[in-house]
């Protein structure tokens, strides 16, 4: 068996031998026939001599060790090429015609969708932050790149090796003239109007890097210098885009620069983009992470070497300078500011050239991808200014096989690349011999446009998060209940080191407010806000505020992605604060579903269900806050956009009011505030509480004492009960009807006017205070029992329509529902049907 494969062997060998021979040899194919002549005439005419066999034979044997030759030296030659590929510093250009055909192939259907997406979200965050003093406000309304896509490498491409980098170069011309972007501006003054600006051509031109790493995973991409951009604008009113582009003088300009500079800061050497070329997709979307950042020490600090340090003296000569540099170096004392967007933290000032830090931050990320940025600043003792040095940055990006890449520019402006969840990494500072950064970074957790949330650091599965997009469409019918419980490390605004710390919080259009904890950067609120959930991608805007005497001092925002939640589990964060350098806040947040008989919060349906009693009892242990020891207290209660008051009990820190008021049950939160009331100056606030009354059982009265916030001591005590609709049980608040309540509260109130004449005639100023609190009281009276007046209106109205609906359905002759009508006077009025006696 083995023979038979050999002589096969040989026998391909062999035609492969002679096909090379009667290729290279275009003669053979004649001078065979003519040996075969020559054999026959020797064999039949005469006899040739003996030695022609031979020729033959060495000639055969010469043509085929020269066949082998050349295999050997194409083999050679190809293994050469690929060794001058992967060694030598530049390799020759290579043409690009087959990639601009494919990418041409591919561009309308696959590339420029995606790239469209990407840009536009890109040039919105630019445009808000960035536009011209013509344009008040500008706004993208259309995004289209065109048919046409760059052609890469045109004069061709070719590979350089940068130390262990490889580094593919090749040219980059874009030059397309059926762009299509269209950005509706709103002008300032004095041109004032609207205005369409249409971008209808984009030129950009450079040469373009590419640089895969981290095993070919991932591809850094980057402009070698600064690209030229041109870009051509048209402008309009309405429909109309043919106006000339100097009607708004600068924007072509001003659209020119933005581009160039959001280039020069994204991806011009050595900042570079990542594309990820992961080996799964799993298809999500993140929409925000949470990373915890470890500054852990810096090296070879230099002070000459610094960018942002100015030399102070002259050395007379090099050893003393060599010495006097040392010494300041050994003396410098530094900081590290972590940046990442509009988060700031800063680290403890540290001596040395090596100082050593080890502060960990928590830092939210608010998209997939993020800049951490760290800059170098030395404290001036004696000073309170800052001085610069340098700084450097890492960026971190999501990897479609839900995991994490870092990267970071190294020594002599090579690539640092690591992809894990947990990575250590020493950066070099910017400028030469600038010194390293050592830095730790552990992303906690991703989170999804989905809701979930994968906690890589920790390998726990997926659960629902408070970041991400939610399914659910506006107006979701559920509530998102957020217990503002505490705060740490909050910015300290006052002399004495303290703050009185409070927080707003927006979402959508409703605001709510927590109580000022006094003299403290670690405030304990334990607050609950409810809010109805909105579809969309709303975030909730968070706020916080040190209350002080000449105007409350903002110290610090955060906002979070409340969509996404889900119901029955609770989520306890820890949210930092940004534009600040310090400061956190806890949130307990839950998605609470609304149940088909509850009443959302400002529904106007509200009122027919019931009504609010609150009774006002007593106070104990009040602060004073009179010079006397004592207080003039009264209670002014909120009651979402309604207000009353009680009577001013005087020099009194246990008052005693025993007043009850009414408001309709519309779900709007009731806040308590035990005021002090003074003649000239103004009121003093002496405690305040919110009541909660939503989850109390149907007229069941909850006879409570509540604590009072921003203050040492005490307490109110209140009754409150949550009034059902039954008219017959109803209890009157007086013997009289509400109506005669009011008109002899009228009449009191003229009296009192006529009396106010008399004391101001007299100048008895301290009876006028009195009788003018008696005023108020009456006042806040009269509105109470117009409210009450208004409530029994409802009520009637809402059971005639029930004792309606009972007549209609008892007696199918009667008129329908629909052609009943009650008008605010009780009067109702039939339209009857023809076949309707």
């Amino acid at each position: 068996m083995g023979k038979r494969r050999a002589r096969s062997f040989d026998l391909n060998e062999a035609l492969e031998f002679l096909n090379h021979l009667f290729v290279d040899k275009s003669l053979l194919p004649f001078i065979i026939p003519l040996i075969l002549v020559g054999w026959v005439i020797e064999k039949w005419v005469f006899t040739f001599s003996n030695w022609v066999p031979l020729v033959v034979a060495v000639w055969a044997t010469i043509q085929y060790g020269s066949h082998q030759r050349r295999i050997l030296a194409e083999d050679l030659n190809r293994k050469w090429k690929q060794v001058i590929l992967h060694t030598a510093p530049v390799t020759p250009l290579e043409h690009c015609e087959w990639l601009n055909k494919l990418l041409m192939d591919i561009w309308p259907n696959y590339i420029n969708p995606k790239l469209c997406l990407r840009f536009s979200s890109i040039v919105e965050k630019r445009l808000k932050h960035r536009k011209p003093r013509l344009i008040e406000r500008i706004e993208l309304q259309g995004f289209s790149l065109g048919s046409c896509p760059p052609v890469l490498g045109l004069n061709g491409t070719r590979w350089s090796t940068s130390g262990d980098q490889r580094i593919m170069r090749m040219g980059f011309d874009w030059d397309s003239t059926d762009v299509n972007i269209l950005l509706f501006a709103k002008l300032a003054k004095p041109l004032m109007g609207t205005a369409r600006i249409v971008i209808n051509s984009i030129h950009i031109k450079g040469e373009l890097l590419l640089m895969p790493v981290l095993d070919g995973k991932a591809i850094l991409y980057s402009f070698l210098s600064t690209p030229e951009v041109r870009i051509g604008v048209a402008f309009g009113s309405g429909g109309s885009q043919s106006l000339p582009a100097t009607e708004l003088p600068g924007v072509s300009s001003w659209l020119v620069k933005l581009s160039t500079d959001t280039l020069v800061k994204t991806m011009v050497e050595p900042r570079r983009r990542c594309l990820s070329l992961p080996s799964v997709d799993l298809r999500k979307k993140a929409v925000g992470g949470i990373i915890y950042v470890t500054v852990i020490s810096a090296s070879k600090l230099s002070k000459s070497n610094l960018k942002g340090s100015l030399s102070k003296r002259q050395h007379t000569s090099t050893m003393d300078g060599t010495l006097e540099e040392c010494r300041d170096n050994k003396d410098m004392l530094t900081f590290v500011e972590v940046e990442l967007g509009e988060l700031t933290r800063k680290t403890k000032a540290t001596l040395g050239s090596s100082p050593k830090w080890d502060s960990t931050f928590n830092m939210v990320l608010h998209e997939d991808t993020g800049i951490l940025r760290f800059h170098l600043y030395e404290c001036t003792p004696g000073s309170v200014k800052y001085d610069y040095l340098t700084s450097c940055e890492i960026k971190v990006k999501y990897v479609a096989d839900d995991s994490t890449m870092f990267w970071a520019i190294g020594p002599d402006s090579s690539v640092i690349a690591k992809h894990a969840n947990e990575v250590e990494m020493v950066v070099p500072f910017e400028g030469a011999n600038s010194g390293n950064l050592t830095v730790k970074l552990v992303l906690k957790e991703w989170q999804f446009s989905d809701g979930s949330h994968s906690s890589n650091s920790f390998r726990l599965s997926s659960r629902p998060s408070f970041y991400g997009s939610s399914n659910f469409p506006t107006g979701t019918g559920r509530k998102i209940c957020i217990t503002v419980a505490e705060g740490k490390d909050l910015l300290v605004k006052d002399k004495f080191g303290k703050s009185n710390p409070y927080v707003k919080l927006q979402y959508g259009k409703a605001l709510q407010k927590t109580k000022a904890v006094q003299h403290t950067s670690n405030p304990t609120w334990i607050q609950r806000f409810e809010f109805d959930e909105i579809g969309g991608g709303e975030y909730l805007k968070i706020k916080c505020y040190s209350e002080e005497t000449l105007g409350d001092e903002n110290i610090g925002s955060a906002r979070v992605n409340l969509e996404g939640l889900a119901e029955g589990s609770t989520r306890d964060v820890w949210v930092p604060l940004e534009k600040v350098n310090s400061g956190e806040l806890r949130l307990l947040i839950e998605a609470v579903r609304m149940e088909d008989n509850e009443v959302p919060k400002g529904s106007t349906s509200g009122s027919i269900n019931g009504w609010i009693e609150l009774v006002l009892i007593e106070a104990r242990d009040l602060v004073a806050a009179d010079i006397r020891g004592t207080s003039d207290p009264y209670v002014r209660i909120h009651y979402g956009n309604r207000k009353r008051r009680t009577k001013v009990m005087y020099k009194t820190l246990n008052p005693q009011w025993h007043q009850t008021l009414e408001f309709p049950d519309d779900g709007s939160p009731l806040v308590l505030h035990v005021k002090d009331h003074n003649a000239i100056l103004p009121t003093s606030n002496i405690g305040d509480c919110v009541v909660e009354y939503q989850r109390l059982p149907p007229n069941q009265t909850a006879d409570k004492w509540i604590p009072l916030q921003g203050v040492k001591r005490g307490e109110i005590h209140i009754q409150i009960t949550r009034k059902v609709p039954e008219l017959e049980k109803r209890p009157s608040l007086d013997s009289e009807s509400s109506s005669t309540k009011a008109h002899k509260i009228s009449s009191q109130m003229k009296e009192m006017m006529v009396k106010f004449q008399s004391l101001i005639e007299e100048g008895n100023i301290d009876v006028l205070s009195t009788s003018l609190s008696e005023l108020e009281s009456l006042h806040d009276m009269q509105d109470e029992y117009i409210v009450q007046l208004e409530t029994e209106q409802m009520l009637l109205l809402g059971k005639i329509n029930e004792l309606g609906q009972e007549i209609f359905n008892a007696s199918p002759s009667l008129p329908s529902a629909e052609d009943l009508h009650l008008d605010g006077n009780f009067n109702v009025s039939f339209h009857s049907s023809p076949n309707v006696i």
